[in-house]
């Protein structure tokens, strides 16, 4: 069983780190798969869920992930050896900024474009750089749903602001700016949200009702309601964006 390292269950409910389903996973996969991509390069990869389905379902290609979390690597190493990918499939503790890997036949970059870049235009032009000309990017980004009010940003992440995301018509514009046409365009449902947010929770939950006196049970409690309180504020408000991207080729 995962854990925080502290004893407490953490995120064992979780397949992707992501408002993602299965449903919407297949999709994906099956989409990208299509264009034969023969290299795989993974920002932020985690555990590299998608990236290893994607290698099952493109048997000619081999992934690299990049990610600095040890412990999501070494969980992604062993998902790759499970299913008999060691060979094609690498995880590397890198920051991706700066990043000299690819150009790659597919870029993943799935709720990480902060690990390119502190603002989007400048993450975008590296993914452009990252992908080969026939290629493709899976971004997974944020977008307002809606305008938050003052008094919603106050109560969701330590500092949050308005210019912390655009909304979908912009994100869509910034893309293209940078060299890109929109294959195709997804939102994350209010469904799949709710159980990203529930089962990112649910072990800590579980476990903090099962243990009330434990003397982590007081730290745990405020990380818990904290975290609920901001998710329920933003819960409508914020979206996430599947956005399959094809790179403009130069004029010949």
């Amino acid at each position: 069983m995962t854990t925080s390292g502290t004893g407490i269950p953490h995120r064992t409910r979780l397949t992707f780190h992501g408002p993602l389903s299965e449903a919407r996973a297949d999709q994906l996969v099956a989409r990208l798969a299509r264009n034969t991509p023969k290299t795989v390069l993974d920002i932020g990869c985690g555990r590299g869920e998608l990236m290893l389905r994607l290698l099952e379902a493109a048997p000619q290609a081999t992934g690299l992930g990049v990610d600095l979390d040890a412990g999501d690597l070494a969980r992604g190493r062993e998902s790759a050896a499970s299913r008999g990918l060691t060979e094609r499939a690498r995880f590397v503790e890198e920051s991706a900024t700066g990043t000299t890997r690819g150009p790659a036949d597919l870029v993943l970059c799935v709720g990480a474009s902060q690990a390119l870049g502190d603002r989007l235009p400048e993450a975008l032009a590296g993914l452009r750089r990252l992908v080969t000309d026939r290629g493709r990017v899976l971004l997974g980004e944020g977008f307002w749903q809606r305008t938050p009010t003052e008094d919603e940003l106050s109560r969701m992440w330590p500092g949050a602001a308005v210019t912390d995301h655009h909304d979908l018509a912009t994100l869509t514009d910034l893309a293209i700016d940078a060299g890109f046409r929109p294959e195709w365009t997804e939102t994350a449902s209010l469904d799949e949200w709710e159980a990203f947010e529930s089962a990112y929770q649910a072990d800590a939950e579980v476990w903090l009702a099962e243990h009330p006196g434990h003397p982590l049970a007081a730290g745990t409690r405020e990380r818990l309601d904290r975290h609920r309180a901001a998710w329920l504020t933003y819960r409508g408000v914020l979206g996430l964006a599947y956005l399959t991207l094809v790179p403009v080729r130069a004029a010949r």
